[in-house]
């Protein structure tokens, strides 16, 4: 499954924080420059963040995993998450 997110952090910012996120869950498998890819019983998955219009970052976000997995609703609590520091006030909802 693919998955995106438009933000305002910096892609660095965005890296950091799925080392922070996916670094605990699952063991690096690849890096490079505006990609991570982490991987483990779940499954794998890869992020990649890239300067996009200006200030914005689009965040992309795949998995090697059909429909509603496990990795898929980590995948989408990340994103949810980086949603969350950009506004704080943001309430988190949905079953991931």
């Amino acid at each position: 499954m693919k998955y995106f997110h438009r933000t305002t952090l910096s892609p660095d910012d965005v890296l950091a924080q799925a080392k922070a996120f996916f670094g605990a869950r699952l063991a690096p498998a690849d890096e490079a420059a505006r990609r991570r890819t982490y991987a483990g019983a779940l499954g794998k998955v890869t992020i990649s963040a890239r300067a996009e219009g200006g200030h914005y970052t689009l965040v992309e976000l795949g998995t090697d995993q059909v429909g509603e997995s496990e990795l898929d609703r980590l995948a989408k609590r990340f994103l949810a998450e980086v949603h969350k520091q950009v506004e704080p006030g943001h309430e988190l909802r949905g079953a991931y």
